[in-house]
């Protein structure tokens, strides 16, 4: 079994999740007690907070890419970053490491084009949702996006930080949700992508019927399982 390198997500709902959803899900393919092997470096929440309110990226980059370097050290074999907003400085990243960083950008987009779906409506932060780096690697990989309007961006921000990452579920954001989502339908949307960790925590396929729903938590840890049992070959 290959290991996993695992940054931990910029909030500790977030590495939680990530780290209960490995650990299932092995155990669901080898049974008996049978875990993955698991490098875990977690980071502090408010460095990469007060990174993304002031947009200090380098920072950002320096931080996380120290933190990486400190994974792969620990014997990783392949690495991901279990959040979704602190990929605006993936390439920093990747390239201060010599183990392969899996993107979950990447992943998402596999499932969304294996299931014909090239039209997708995107949740997730203000840099996830903006113009820019999270939206280009869908438009590279053959996948157009469509977002909230400015207003419903801000609400879904301001929840993901105000309650998400402190692991407050409402079922007032909830309705919120699904009124923007309708929105996003409107616009045109296939399926539905929750560029958030935490969003998943709030947003499941019941709430959404007929909708496809891309968690991008689940898919990453799916191809992480893939990649640790060796049912598919590292990436060069």
């Amino acid at each position: 079994m290959k290991t996993i390198g695992l940054l931990g997500g910029m909030s500790s709902v977030a590495s939680a999740e990530y780290y209960r959803l490995l650990n299932e899900r092995v155990n669901a393919q080898l049974g008996g007690h049978a875990a993955p092997e698991i490098v875990l470096r977690s980071v502090d929440f408010g460095i990469f907070e007060r990174c993304v309110r002031t947009q200090a990226w380098t920072e950002a980059a320096n931080y996380l890419s120290e933190r990486a370097q400190q994974v792969e050290r620990g014997g990783a074999d392949f690495l991901l970053l279990a959040a979704n907003t602190p990929h605006r400085v993936a390439p920093q990243i990747a390239a201060a490491i010599s183990i392969p960083f899996i993107h979950i950008v990447d992943v998402t987009a596999d499932a969304a084009r294996a299931a014909g779906n090239t039209t997708l409506g995107l949740l997730g932060t203000e840099p996830v949702m903006e113009p820019g780096f999270y939206r280009d690697r869908f438009a590279a990989g053959g996948i157009d996006v469509v977002v909230p309007e400015i207003e419903d961006q801000q609400l879904v921000h301001h929840s993901i930080f105000a309650e998400l990452t402190r692991g407050v579920i409402s079922d007032r954001t909830r309705q919120q949700y699904m009124r923007i989502i309708d929105g996003l339908v409107e616009q045109g949307a296939l399926a539905l992508v929750l560029g958030c960790t935490e969003l998943g925590l709030l947003i499941t396929p019941n709430d959404v019927s007929g909708l496809p729903l891309y968690d991008t938590t689940s898919l990453h840890v799916d191809r992480a399982i893939e990649l640790a049992l060796e049912l598919r070959p590292l990436p060069s």
